[in-house]
């Protein structure tokens, strides 16, 4: 039972900052992002959401994983741990400098 519920909230732990994200910064997304020059391979703003949710959850999962196979909150969990955890503010920061600063060179 306990498990479950960890797998679940690992899982979930990624979305939290992805929503937040696009909730903040929903308005200006559509209409500042139609206006910058794409490459014509671009895919249209409506797969990112998809992507995105894919990319979250399996991200999400699989950092319970490992956070499962090292025995939980083990010592030999720290690094590993840490670096998903500062790679996960980093992927959540993204779309505020991106979307709300309309920064392209702070992203590069």
């Amino acid at each position: 039972g306990r498990m479950w519920a960890y797998s679940v909230g690992f899982t979930v732990l990624p979305h939290v900052g992805g929503f937040l994200g696009w909730f903040l910064n929903r308005k200006g997304i559509p209409a500042w992002y139609e206006k910058l020059k794409k490459p014509s391979w671009c895919p249209s703003r409506r797969v990112f959401p998809v992507a995105w949710t894919m990319l979250y959850t399996g991200m999400g999962y699989a950092s319970y994983l490992v956070w499962n196979d090292l025995g939980g909150c083990s010592s030999k969990a720290i690094v590993p741990m840490g670096l998903y955890g500062a790679q996960l503010v980093l992927n959540w920061a993204w779309p505020p400098l991106f979307f709300g600063a309309h920064n392209l060179n702070m992203v590069m």
